[in-house]
């Protein structure tokens, strides 16, 4: 497998890889002052191997993330899941995605593709995320929630059972969400507030 960038989100690529046993073949940035990642060699170019085997997208900016993926002509990696997650069989997620250590998906949840489920963060059950989601660390999303795509959920951020968040919103860190956020907005604070709205 393949990482594609050589960041600090490529290092935690680089541990889930290794709690499942997978061997990292190469990775790959387009910033050529960066030769090394975890002590191991940073390559500057998208070679036919790269290309032609599984690669993560290891960018942790959702829009980024997006971008260079819908300009990447490679073989995007099935999910990957760091090996202490606990993951329902009833769940389904999608390719690129990457479910960090102690993180929880429980069952009937569908995860779409290049999201990430960071540290110690939680979804319950029935609940439906876009592709492109961000759910950062110890954050806790309660059953039969919809998250549309592009949204950053921030570390310990609070969602209750039946909420719906729309497409690239920003949810605060500790941020406590009891009511529907419409697209592109940034909300914070406990009850969750919309403090402004994000260019489209």
């Amino acid at each position: 497998m393949n990482i594609y960038g050589a960041s600090g989100h490529g290092k935690v690529i680089i541990d889930i890889a290794e709690s499942i046993d997978i061997i990292i073949d190469q990775i790959f940035d387009d910033n050529r002052n960066v030769v090394l990642l975890n002590e191991r060699v940073v390559t500057h170019e998208l070679n036919k191997n790269f290309l032609d085997s599984d690669t993560i997208i290891a960018i942790g900016n959702n829009i980024i993330r997006k971008r260079v993926t819908n300009s990447f002509t490679g073989n995007v990696s099935d999910a990957i899941i760091h090996k202490s997650a606990i993951i329902s069989p009833n769940a389904n997620l999608k390719n690129g995605t990457v479910v960090m250590s102690n993180a929880c998906v429980n069952s009937s949840t569908v995860i779409g593709k290049q999201c990430i489920i960071n540290t110690a963060s939680t979804i319950d059950h029935d609940c439906e995320l876009a592709d492109y989601v961000h759910i950062s660390p110890n954050a806790a999303i309660a059953g039969n929630v919809i998250i549309e795509e592009g949204t950053h959920v921030g570390i310990g951020a609070v969602v209750i059972p039946g909420i719906k968040i729309g497409k690239w919103v920003t949810i605060g860190a500790g941020a406590v969400i009891i009511r529907d956020v419409p697209d592109y907005a940034v909300v914070v604070g406990n009850p969750g507030k919309i403090i402004k709205y994000l260019n489209k």
